[in-house]
């Protein structure tokens, strides 16, 4: 029994052992996986701003450097762009450049931050794993190269020139006014895109390279020109004379053309036909057609209806302007027309013109056009105009005078007046330019346009566009009697081509027709419009003036040109104001539409100059001679 006891008691000993050994294993991983990490945090604080050790780009070494530092390095040691070589070669011909030159550049802080980022991307593991192997194995990571083909295909681009031959098709062509025949001569290209292709795939190897230049090659149609060298000396064996058809006394023409010069304007096309190609011989269609563009001005005509007046007594319609046939020139047609007869050996040839009747001819009757009556009349006036803004005045409404407007269509005045300026017989008179009123040409053509849009508005017509003066002036408050009507503020409208127009709407099925007389002894200028009521009537209402604003304190500048002592006014004091006019057009007893203006006028200084020196001036309270 002792014997047993004992061999018990040696076998348990081992197995108490076990829980020891375990505390110990536990014990010693727990230690180690401390001092990993504390090795992990303290080689990650150590190269917290620096690229890891091991980490390489292109045989430079960037361990421990910052990024900054690392680009530095790597722009002095990577120095391919700068320093390689790159031959392109086209037969016995050589360009030699360097990477850079076409467009290839090391990226110097991209390179570096991906070297700084390596290790520091990924999950943990991740970037455990790769900062280990960069420490234990080393990483090598490639430079980061941009390329700028722009740069490649500019730098190819110039040596094209030196490439390319244009092809010369057939041997037929022309020296002088004489027929000669000459060789082909197969044309080269310098393929680009292709060329580019290959140097991409170069410069990706990193290494000195020759190209060969993508150049295609397009060889020429040999044909039997015998027969078209014929047609060109035809061609070239006379002069080529351009006519108008039934030319009148004042139209222009005709125009010739002598051998040598149509024999800068010969062409040899090769084209094709149910029998192949073939060459063709005329005159060049560019040059021919930017001649015709350059005189079809001068044959050009405008298609305008009659100009008409209202009989009102035999109520019947008086041509005062006969109405002219539009007419243009047909520059295709011509050119085609052109180099038909020439090859039949015509060389007398009419232009090919193109005719457009007006809409409304001398002949139109008011019955035809639906005129019968006076339907809507405005008069205004313009006392104490200058002798220039009268002329203004009188000139710019006699544009207007006959004119029609056709049912449905839309007036655009600022079209029918056409040039203001003084070669047009305008004046120069006060005009409202910016935030000043000043000489300028064509001052008064607003009394006009004001006219216009008062008969528009009182005969019920629809007003597309219209624009207000800055400021309320005199002439359009004015009343028969030479007094003032407040109740037509609101009621002007100013146009200055090309920028601001009136236009109105004929809503109507019948023609209207335009009338303007214009009175210069009474001051007056009146415009009519003549149709057929449909029985439209208009209301209207006027708010008055409103939120008025007192004009700003004068201005006084000093005008060189005027002498010592003089003070002239240039520009008048007036109050400022809101107006809204409303209008509602009915027929009936329907309304037909229903229509707003309101018109905002700022306040408006008066403006003195004085000659220099002039005692006194500028008044020091800026109120003497405040409104002259």
């Amino acid at each position: 029994m002792r014997n047993i006891s004992a061999a018990s008691t040696n076998l348990s000993r081992p197995i108490d052992l076990i829980p020891q050994i375990l505390t110990a294993i536990i014990g010693g991983l727990i230690i180690f996986t401390v001092l990993l990490v504390a090795v992990v945090i303290g080689f990650n604080i150590s190269f917290a701003d620096e690229i890891y050790p091991g980490v390489t780009v292109a045989g430079v070494d960037l361990s421990g450097m910052e990024p900054a530092e690392a680009a530095s390095l790597l722009e002095k040691r990577l120095q391919f762009p700068s320093q390689g070589k790159i031959l392109f070669r086209d037969g016995e011909k050589i360009w030699l450049t360097t990477p850079s030159q076409v467009g290839l550049h090391l990226n110097p802080q991209t390179t570096a931050s991906a070297a700084y980022q390596y290790g520091r991307n990924g999950r943990p593991s991740t970037r455990l794993f790769d900062q280990f192997k960069s420490w234990y194995l080393g990483t090598s990571l490639p430079p980061m190269y941009v390329f700028d083909e722009s740069t490649a295909q500019v730098y190819l681009e110039k040596i094209a020139p030196q490439t390319d031959i244009q092809k010369v098709e057939a041997s037929l062509s022309v020296d002088g006014v004489e027929v000669v025949v000459r060789p082909g001569q197969i044309g080269r290209h310098l393929n680009i895109p292709a060329t580019l292709e290959d140097l991409r795939e170069q410069l990706q190897t990193m290494r000195d390279s020759e190209i060969l230049l993508v150049i295609d090659e397009e060889s020429p149609v040999i044909l039997n020109v015998g027969e078209q060298a014929e047609i060109a000396r035809q061609i070239l064996s006379q002069r080529l004379k351009l006519t108008v058809p039934d030319a009148q006394e004042d139209d222009p023409g005709p125009w010739t053309f002598e051998p040598d010069a149509l024999a800068q304007m010969i062409t040899i096309e090769r084209i094709k036909d149910p029998e192949g190609e073939r060459y063709q011989v005329g005159l060049q269609t560019d040059g021919l057609s930017s001649f015709l563009e350059g005189i079809a001005p001068q044959l050009a005509q405008n298609r305008e209806n009659a100009r008409l007046i209202f009989n009102d007594e035999t109520r019947q319609l008086e041509v005062i302007e006969p109405a002219v046939t539009g007419r243009s020139l047909n520059v295709a047609g011509t050119v085609e027309a052109i180099n038909q007869k020439l090859l039949a050996g015509d060389h007398k040839i009419a232009l090919d013109l193109e005719h457009t009747a007006p809409q409304v001819g001398d002949d139109a009757t008011a019955e035809q056009l639906g005129i019968s009556e006076l339907v809507s009349s405005h008069t205004s006036y313009f006392y104490g105009s200058s002798a220039e803004r009268i002329q203004n005045i009188t000139i710019s409404a006699g544009q207007y005078h006959g004119l029609l407007v056709a049912p449905g269509a839309t007036f655009s005045m600022g079209e029918e007046l056409g040039d203001v300026s003084l070669d047009n017989g305008y004046a120069e008179a006060l005009i409202i330019f910016g935030n000043r009123t000043i000489q300028g040409v064509g001052g008064g053509v607003c009394q006009v346009s004001t006219t216009l849009f008062r008969t528009v508005f009182f005969g019920g017509y629809p007003v597309v566009e219209r624009y207000p003066h800055a400021y309320r002036v005199g002439y359009y408050e004015l009343k028969a009697d030479g007094g003032y009507n407040t109740s037509l503020a609101g009621l002007d409208a100013t146009v200055y081509t090309p920028l601001v127009d009136f236009k109105f709407t004929n809503d109507t099925p019948n023609w209207l027709l335009m009338e303007t007389y214009v009175n210069q002894a009474a001051r007056t200028l009146t415009w009519k419009f003549y149709s057929t009521s449909d029985g439209r009537t208009v209301e209207w209402h006027t708010t008055g003036l409103k939120n008025k604003v007192d004009p700003p304190d004068p201005l006084y500048e000093e005008n060189p040109d005027l002498p010592k002592g003089k003070i002239v006014q240039v520009d008048w004091a007036v109050e400022g104001a809101d107006v809204t006019i409303t209008r509602s057009v009915d027929r009936n007893g329907e309304t037909l539409f229903e229509d707003a203006f309101t018109t905002h006028y700022m306040p408006w200084r008066a403006v003195h100059e004085y000659g220099p020196g002039t005692k006194g001036m500028p008044p020091k309270d800026g109120k003497k001679n405040n409104d002259g």
